[in-house]
């Protein structure tokens, strides 16, 4: 059971890792367009406005390129990682804040703890993506790529073998 857990943790690293490195290919083939994904044990969901050609040729090179050692494709500025590194931070210093009694000071003090936070949180969040990302994935094969609907929002779904 251990080791079937760890594998799923290591898959999902591995998905995060390449969701993220196509991220970086396809913006910088479509600049000014927005994408977004979410990584699983089986693969990943990218969100953008592009046909299935153009997310394949993005996923086949960007693992080509993890697997030629870009690792740094892995790490990505927009990454949920970083977002909820810098709710829990800023989350953390307005419960140690909020013992003051009078409003002005709660909040002056909240400010003064938040804004630290806010300028390390985003290195922070890089550096813990460290862990939720594995740029070893020469062991990973696209099996599929499929568009999907999420509402309204374009999607394709990336499986893994």
């Amino acid at each position: 059971m251990i080791a079937n857990l760890t594998n799923l943790l290591r898959r999902t690293r591995q998905h995060h890792a390449i969701e993220h490195a196509t991220i970086h290919v396809l913006s910088a083939r479509h600049p000014g367009q927005h994408f977004s994904g979410y990584s699983d044990p089986l693969g990943f969901t990218i969100t953008g406005d592009l046909d299935e050609l153009s997310i394949r040729r993005a996923v086949g090179d960007a693992l080509l390129r993890l697997q030629a050692g870009e690792h740094e494709l892995a790490l990505h500025p927009n990454c949920g990682t970083n977002l909820v590194t810098s709710a829990v931070l800023v989350a953390l210093v307005a419960l140690v804040t909020s013992r003051k009694r009078n409003l002005i000071e709660r909040f002056a003090t909240t400010l003064i703890g938040v804004l630290p936070v806010m300028v390390f949180a985003k290195s922070i969040g890089l550096y813990l993506q460290g862990y939720t990302t594995s740029a070893e994935v020469g062991d990973r094969w696209v099996a599929g790529i499929h568009p999907v609907s999420i509402g309204r929002v374009r999607a394709h779904r990336v499986l893994f073998e």
